[in-house]
């Protein structure tokens, strides 16, 4: 994969500096980096303790079956076990849940999809934790499942709250307008993993007050400690989550599955308990991308503006409530992109399955109506005779309008501007034809049938997302900065998941205070909470909390030495690792005057407030909103459906680049995501029984399957109620590229491609 920039003076990266970057703007190296890159940095499957035991945990071989007993007598009398726990030994609550209490620590009388905890096992070595699982003797009775979404409506509920989890009825201006134009269309999305790199572990130690101490790789530990503590029995305060270094995160992560088996099996055996998953574990354990179907209608007018959008979502939530009411709130309010849309009527439903559980996974709920608005705006295009970008550019939402949702767009939306920018950026030389460089067509040398079957197609396509929490969520993090000489420590709850923000943390403790060395402490539930780790939550909250607290910890600084020369500390800067004052009198370092210091401060980030949609989905539910537009340029053998996806050119606004680096690798990670959502990820599911869940059926893009990502633009246009004004990167890429490749399949074939990933005969033309 190569990746270029280009547009300077439109918030293109700039060149490498010469000097060692410092402070916000520059490309700050993680500290980590050259650890990770080398494989000698811990993660939670590094750990040890004396005195360990290894867990595994059964997992239910149906998706849905009526648990009618378990012997566990076998597997407990192996040599080696200390312990077996299932749904009888939870002493406290029976379900847990991040919004909504209904997935049990273990399946208790229910099996509601396949690979549920039923029981979990300590022994002495994983290899005896293993055998003694396979021992425990559970029978079922095995129930014919709901697998079908369409038909969760009618059939018997899977689960005592029923099998709707929500139903958003969106009403925007008259639902009887109607547009001379009229297009309509079916759209299926697949079930996407979110594949961490590093698959799911911890380790539970027990405490000596009675509970317990979890270390493992979280993203939001404070909600998974409380969840913990009431399936526990036990007050918060004697469960404490400790988090690793994160292998990977993409809006994951936020699962309570392993993490409860192993504190029950620390505190009955009184000794750390470790599980590292195997890769099968981890697919059935964690929670993936919802699976949509959605059906659009667009009207509009001869010439081509959008009078109308109708649209029905089907989302499949799986047998949990988990994140479907967010993924939800964000399809409906986004179904018909960033277009102005007078008039729009928009049903959108979560329902139970018995399928695996859907949860948050990067742009979770804008992605899949994306990929259909986008294909709705080729087919009008088409059936105008337009430019399919010219059609976007004449419909494309600007600052001031409104969404469906009947909120205004009040931060910069320069979709027009994004749009230009990948349109007029050069298109890649089409494959010479020497056998040197066949490897270019689809499917190399040996997969390519004919040369002459390749078509080359071009699609673009725009997209929004949301930033941090929706409908009324409370966002708020929590800082500490402290500064004892000339080193500096910020404490917050924010878990680092790749998105940079140790780094940025650094970066704003070096602008406001001038000290090199800033160091970022372990997280741990001992601070106060930061909140989940997704839609650029960190670098907006927990960011502004440590630039708040930083500038409080300035104050504290600069207050002697402003009353030592009879002024205010607004007349005294800090630049370079130098104090100085307006007039040039003081010029001081700055570890000059922190030397034998110690200065600290708290502060908190609190963005403005959000409500949840009404009866008819209005309401200001979102805080701010990030765009981005993407060109697709692939290569299609039409005889063998093959798609080769030759360039992905983007062009995004990011509010401010805070570390070109880290927002140049966070486009690039998000586009590879939606390539691979594309063409080739989708956990096949049978009748609700996962299919080979493993990587290599489940096919993730490789190096050799990512294209030139050529970033085309990085506009700077400041939000102005962010703290930095920046905005988060890397869900809308995620969201995006997937509508352009379709788009550019589209191009090539001429075939309709209303199904993601792409299968072959999508892509295959006859006659």
């Amino acid at each position: 994969m190569t990746s270029q920039t280009a547009g300077a003076g439109d918030g293109a990266l700039p060149p490498p500096a010469t000097a060692a970057p410092r402070g916000l703007g520059r490309s700050l190296l993680p500290t980590d980096g050259l650890a990770k890159a080398q494989g000698t940095f811990p993660y939670a499957a590094d750990l040890w303790a004396e005195g360990l035991l290894w867990a595994a945990v059964l997992r239910a071989p149906h998706p849905h079956a009526r648990i009618t007993s378990i012997d566990t007598s076998q597997a407990a009398a192996m040599p080696g076990v200390h312990a077996i726990v299932t749904h009888e030994d939870v002493p406290g609550s029976a379900t847990h849940g991040r919004k909504i209490a209904d997935r049990p620590a273990f399946a208790r009388d229910l099996v509601r999809h396949y690979g549920e905890a039923v029981a979990a096992v300590a022994a002495d070595h994983p290899d005896t934790a293993r055998m003694a699982m396979a021992a425990i003797v559970v029978e079922y009775e095995v129930l014919e499942p709901v697998t079908d979404p369409e038909q969760a409506f009618e059939a018997e509920p899977i689960h005592p709250d029923g099998n709707l989890l929500r139903h958003i009825p969106l009403r925007f201006g008259d639902s009887e307008a109607t547009g001379e134009i009229v297009v309509e269309g079916l759209y299926r999305i697949g079930r996407q993993d979110p594949s961490p790199v590093g698959a799911e572990a911890g380790l539970a130690v027990p405490r000596q007050d009675g509970g317990v101490e979890i270390h493992t790789s979280c993203t939001d530990p404070h909600s998974d400690r409380d969840q913990a503590a009431a399936c526990l029995g036990l007050p918060a305060e004697q469960v404490k989550f400790v988090v690793t270094a994160v292998p990977g995160a993409t809006g994951d992560r936020e699962d309570l599955s392993f993490q409860l088996p192993l504190a029950l099996l620390a505190i009955r055996t009184a000794r750390p308990v470790k599980l590292a998953a195997a890769r099968d574990e981890s697919f059935l354990g964690h929670s993936h991308r919802h699976p949509t179907m959605l059906r659009y209608r667009h009207h509009a007018d001869g010439e081509g503006r959008l009078v109308k959008v109708e649209a029905q979502i089907l989302q499949d939530g799986g047998a949990y409530a988990d994140a479907s009411a967010d993924a939800l709130a964000a399809a409906v309010s986004f179904a018909v992109g960033p277009y102005v849309v007078p008039h729009a009527v928009i049903d959108g439903w979560a329902v139970r399955t018995n399928n695996p559980p859907s949860g948050h996974v990067r742009g979770e709920g804008a992605m899949q109506v994306c990929a259909a608005y986008e294909g709705q705006m080729d087919k009008l295009a088409s059936r105008l005779g337009l430019d399919p970008v010219e059609l976007r550019r004449r419909n494309v939402m600007s600052t001031g309008d409104l969404l469906p949702t009947g909120q205004s767009v009040t931060c910069p939306a320069p979709v027009a501007q994004l749009l230009d920018a990948v349109r007029e950026y050069p298109l890649p030389p089409l494959p010479n034809e020497s056998p040197a460089e066949q490897w270019l067509l689809p499917g190399g040398p040996a997969g390519a049938g004919d040369p002459g079957a390749v078509r080359r197609g071009v699609g673009h396509a725009v997209g929004m997302v949301h930033m941090l929490g929706a409908e009324g969520t409370d966002e708020v993090s929590t800082a500490t900065v402290k500064v004892e000489g000339p080193v500096a420590t910020v404490l917050c709850a924010a878990v680092e998941t790749g998105q940079g923000f140790t780094t940025l943390a650094r970066q704003i403790v070096q602008d406001v205070l001038g000290v090199d060395e800033v160091r970022v402490a372990t997280v741990d539930t001992d601070q106060p909470p930061a909140g989940p780790g997704a839609r650029g939550r960190h670098t907006w909250v927990s960011g502004g909390a440590v630039e708040r607290a930083a500038k409080m910890v300035r104050t504290q600084l600069l207050q002697p030495l402003a009353a030592k020369f009879g002024m205010s500390t607004e007349l005294l800067s800090i630049s370079e690792g130098k104090i100085t004052s307006y007039d040039g009198v003081l010029s001081t370092p700055v570890a000059e005057v922190l030397e034998g210091k110690e200065l600290w401060a708290t502060a908190q980030c609190r963005p403005h407030p959000t409500e949840p949609l009404d009866d008819s989905g209005q309401g200001d539910a979102f805080v701010s909103l990030a765009f981005a537009a993407v060109r697709a340029v692939v290569d299609v053998d039409v005889e063998l459906g093959t798609v080769r996806v030759v360039e992905l050119a983007v062009a995004q606004d990011v509010g401010r680049l805070l570390n070109p680096a880290i927002v140049r690798s966070r486009i690039e990670a998000g586009m590879t995501q939606g390539l691979g959502a594309a063409l080739t990820e989708h956990l096949r599911v049978a009748k609700g029984v996962v299919r080979h869940p493993d990587l290599t059926s489940y096919a993730m893009p490789t190096s050799l399957d990512v294209p030139d990502i050529k970033i085309v633009k990085l506009l700077e246009e400041r939000d102005v109620v962010a703290p930095f004004g920046a905005k988060s990167v890397s869900a809308v890429p995620v969201v995006v590229t997937p509508a352009a490749i379709a788009s550019a399949v589209r191009a090539a074939t001429g075939r309709p491609v209303n199904r993601l990933p792409i299968r072959p005969a999508a892509a295959v033309v006859t006659g």
